[in-house]
């Protein structure tokens, strides 16, 4: 323990020097400091680690979700004469409409869905199923409702009806054009995107404890260069955005096809899963998948349909509980099935409601209404739709947008301040030096298990986190290994 000298004069003037102990700072006092920075250090490795090693998964993810937040919007644009057409006094009945698209298509393909214009000025898509098309995909003739004229002729994809250019984004944000494969890379950013907030925003709360100039850590200070200016933007972009990427890992990590297949699981043993429409008249269910509006996993029936009962199912719906201009009519897969109407309105408010007709009695066979749904099954309803831009319209997508062009500015960031670290006069070395290992030495025994415990539910919930992580470890061991013999 540090000592100290006290100075003195005893009755004689004569000087005394008497040596003390002095007393323990909160850095000499076993087992105080030691837990913050076991803590801190554990949290900075690891934002370190999986900031370098998985940011470029981030920033594709983050700059492909930024152009795909505004796709509802551009779509608008680009096809504009194929979704919209001069209002009119007169309106042909689905039945003409149909029978128009039929003629235009020919018989290399078969009605497989309508979806009536939903307001004065838009047209209307009449649907095919056609050899060629990939999975989720069909045929759209876009139909003037007032005129019958054909206005487009285009290929979509899922529920939402994505246009080719949307479509075209969907896919590079969710899979990088690769296919099935290229879903590893969204599931990975997904997943640890999550992981880097929260150990990014620990050592913010760190950090803002012990700092000075709180603000700086809140705004950029102006007059800071180097790495000191690069960490103000990053920690201060990393809070403001904080709850918006924790939203974007999340909603994110539902569509990965490992961690997504144990969300569904807990939902479905909790309970917690979308109500479904009863359309086998025989009494079997049908499953329904409220992330068919992003990737589409439901494919279109197909089978021959009377163009005149989609006028009269339509208005029974209507009278039901489908009242929304968003509609669309499916007629029966196959024999012993229902006809389905549901609304498509996932903007605010949401209107999904859904019901079966058999289209032989014309009578209601069961109906789904979204107003019955449990919390957690609207909960999941509106995150998607808030991760696919339109539930607010034009204001959702510029937040979703802005929130992923700071996330990717962060990743950029991250690097710049890594080699802006790295030693100086050093042209071998790329960045700075890691955080020192043996981060967990001074832990105390919870403080061990709780890691551990941590760990493994993680690697369990999020697989390709777990596989990446044992990667890190083990590349992070010989790393360590190598430098101890060349030491």
């Amino acid at each position: 323990m540090p000592r100290g000298r006290l100075h003195r004069r005893d009755a004689t003037g004569r000087l005394v020097v008497t040596v003390t102990e002095a007393a323990p700072t909160a850095a000499s006092r076993p087992g105080r400091a030691t837990k913050p920075r076991w803590f801190g250090a554990l949290m900075l490795r690891l934002h370190f680690f999986a900031g370098i090693l998985v940011g470029p998964f981030i920033l594709v993810a983050a700059l492909s979700g930024a152009l795909y937040a505004l796709t509802p919007t551009l779509e608008q644009v680009v096809y504009a004469h194929e979704l919209h057409a001069p209002a009119s006094s007169t309106s042909l009945t689905l039945a003409e409409q149909i029978g128009i698209a039929e003629e235009h298509v020919g018989e290399e393909a078969t009605l497989s869905a309508v979806r009536p214009a939903p307001e004065p000025g838009d047209t209307s898509r009449i649907l095919f199923a056609q050899d060629g098309l990939a999975a989720s995909e069909s045929r759209a003739v876009f139909i003037d409702p007032g005129t019958g004229e054909i206005r487009g002729d285009l290929t979509v994809y899922g529920t939402s009806g994505a246009l080719p250019l949307r479509t075209w984004i969907d896919n590079l944000h969710r899979n990088l054009q690769l296919g099935e494969i290229g879903r590893y890379y969204s599931e990975l950013a997904a997943s640890w995107l999550g992981i880097v907030v929260v150990a990014g925003l620990a050592l913010w709360i760190i950090r803002i404890r012990k700092a000075r100039a709180k603000r700086d850590l809140l705004r950029p200070n102006p007059k800071h260069t180097g790495y000191r200016r690069a960490f103000g933007w990053h920690a201060s972009l990393g809070v403001w955005v904080v709850l918006g990427a924790l939203f974007l890992s999340a909603t994110g990590i539902t569509w990965s096809q490992f961690a997504g297949a144990n969300v569904s699981s807990l939902r479905a043993s909790l309970d917690w899963g979308t109500p479904q429409l009863t359309t086998a008249l025989d009494g079997a269910d049908a499953p329904v998948d409220e992330h068919a509006e992003h990737h589409g996993a439901v494919s279109p029936p197909t089978g021959a349909a009377n163009p005149a009962t989609f006028d009269a199912v339509l208005a029974i719906a209507q009278r039901t509980n489908v009242d929304t201009g968003l509609v669309e009519i499916t007629p029966p897969p196959a024999p012993g099935s229902a006809w389905v109407v549901r609304g498509i309105k996932t903007s605010y408010p949401t209107e999904v409601d859904s019901v079966a007709i058999d289209g032989t009695t014309m009578q209601v066979v069961d109906r789904v209404d979204f107003a019955e749904f449990s919390l957690p099954a609207k909960l999941a309803r509106w995150g998607i739709d808030l991760h696919m831009g339109v539930m607010f319209g034009l204001a959702n997508q510029i937040v979703l947008f802005v929130i992923a062009l700071a996330i990717a500015g962060m990743v950029v960031l991250g690097y710049v301040m890594w080699w802006k670290r790295r030693p100086p006069r050093s042209a071998r070395r790329f960045g700075g030096s890691p955080p020192p290992r043996g981060v967990l030495r001074d832990a105390p025994w919870w403080g061990l298990a709780a890691v551990a415990a941590v760990g493994a539910v993680v690697g369990l919930w999020l697989p390709l986190v777990g596989w990446t992580l044992v990667g890190f470890v083990l590349i992070d061991v010989v790393a360590g290994l190598l430098s101890r013999r060349s030491a």
